[in-house]
């Protein structure tokens, strides 16, 4: 863990490029310990703790990946037309009983386990079926070059095979996963426990919604949507309510945290630490720094470990102070947190989704921070093909309403200038992110 009270990175130091104060997040956390077994229904999006390895072979049997007629594709050897003598049907879930000669074949659906000698099945819309001239069931043709030999098999293994992994430790489980871990036969699987994560907003100025609104006062809606992003995570979410601008009441509340949660995430008056109360409650609780990031929404942004106490050797428990307008600290939390959170849940580090599309319009930006732009991404219509990309309107940090109506931030880089109208620009899809 990096002295960031004492480092570059604490207060009063220049500002930081969003990518040093990743890194710097990064190298300071280290995942969660413990772990638990979950039945498939309730594992959806935690983090796999040891690797699924395949009991059995998947397929366990070669099988027709076709309803058509299986036989043994020596029968191609000699080219030309083919005629082959149907002796029987086999369904998914059967085994055939019987036997298929040279010369024959069998009506089979798709799955079924192919019978010992048979490698190939032709699809039954490519065979010329008919009845034998002697009464003897059906006559299947089939016209030169219409299969191969060994097409349409499934062979035994090829998906997975007995004693190799299926998944890896540190896998965010999607619906695919568990799709997987069940047709290994598995009901359960083991998960590291969920990420404690507490929430609160603070500021005298904040109400909660439902509630009468006096003048100059707002309602807190980052509480709701940092605690639905939380949600999205996998993570168990703590919501400790609004809290005053008074060290008592914060004190209490981030002791409270504390002694609950592995993170503590907030948004408002102690990501800037500008009153002397905020400093001092934190310096005695923890080695929080308060960081100016080069970024636009953002810019204040505060993180450090806050101790137990009565806690030797345990884990610190993490603040991420985020700003108080709404767009910024959703911003903050998908620039930092968010990741942060899936490296401290021990999932595997991956890089945020990006594509690259253009840009309908002009943006003026100077190099020297990050900037991200809140903005749609559509299939282009001009027709030059690809994406586009347009911006949702005014990008000031307190307009949430420009951050529902976008289904994407436009990321303009530490170092980039501006960007004229039709060049590429770096796109976070919000479905990567919430």
């Amino acid at each position: 863990m990096p002295e960031l009270g004492e480092s570059p990175l604490s207060a009063g130091a220049r500002h930081l490029s969003v990518d040093e104060a990743r890194a710097a997040i990064a190298a300071a956390l280290v995942p969660i310990e413990g772990r638990v077994t979950l039945p498939l229904a309730q594992a959806l999006g935690r983090v796999l703790a040891d690797a699924v390895v395949s009991p059995i072979d998947v397929p366990a049997h070669d099988n027709s990946a076709m309803d058509g007629y299986a036989f043994d594709g020596r029968a191609l050897a000699a080219g030309g037309d083919v005629e082959l003598r149907c002796v029987g049907t086999l369904l998914a879930g059967a085994v055939f009983a019987g036997t298929v000669g040279a010369g024959e074949c069998l009506r089979i659906m798709t799955g079924a386990v192919l019978p010992a000698g048979l490698d190939t099945v032709v699809p039954i819309e490519l065979a010329r079926v008919h009845a034998a001239a002697d009464g003897a069931g059906e006559r299947v043709q089939l016209p030169a070059g219409v299969i191969t030999a060994g097409e349409n098999r499934r062979r035994r293994g090829e998906d997975l095979s007995a004693g190799k992994p299926a998944l890896r430790a540190g896998r965010v489980l999607r619906p695919a996963d568990l799709g997987l871990v069940a047709s290994l036969g598995l009901e359960r699987v083991g998960v590291r426990r969920a990420l404690r994560v507490a929430l609160f907003s603070t500021g005298d100025e904040i109400r909660a919604p439902g509630t009468p609104l006096p003048p100059g006062c707002i309602y807190d809606s980052n509480r709701t949507s940092l605690g639905a992003a939380l949600q999205r995570l996998g993570v168990e979410v703590v919501d400790l309510g609004l809290v005053r601008d008074d060290p008592e009441a914060l004190t209490a509340t981030l002791e409270r945290a504390v002694a609950v949660a592995d993170v503590v995430l907030t948004s408002g008056g102690v990501s800037m630490g500008d009153a002397d109360h905020v400093r001092a409650v934190l310096a005695r609780l923890g080695e929080v720094a308060f960081w100016k990031v080069a970024m636009r929404p953002g810019r204040p942004f505060a993180f450090g470990p806050l101790h137990r106490r009565d806690a030797k050797g345990a884990p610190p428990c993490w603040l991420f102070a985020l700003p108080g307008n709404p767009v910024a600290a959703l911003v903050s939390f998908y620039a930092f947190a968010r990741e942060a959170l899936l490296q401290l849940a021990g999932a595997e580090r991956t890089p945020l989704p990006m594509l690259q599309a253009r840009c309908t319009s002009a943006i003026r930006k100077r190099p020297g921070r990050t900037e991200f732009q809140r903005a749609i991404v559509e299939p282009g219509g001009d027709g030059a093909g690809g994406w586009q990309v347009r911006l949702t309107g005014a990008q000031g940090a307190g307009i949430l309403r420009s951050m529902s109506e976008a289904n994407c931030l436009v990321v303009l880089h530490h170092s980039q200038g501006a960007v004229a109208a039709g060049d590429p620009v770096d796109v976070w899809l919000f479905d990567g992110l919430v």
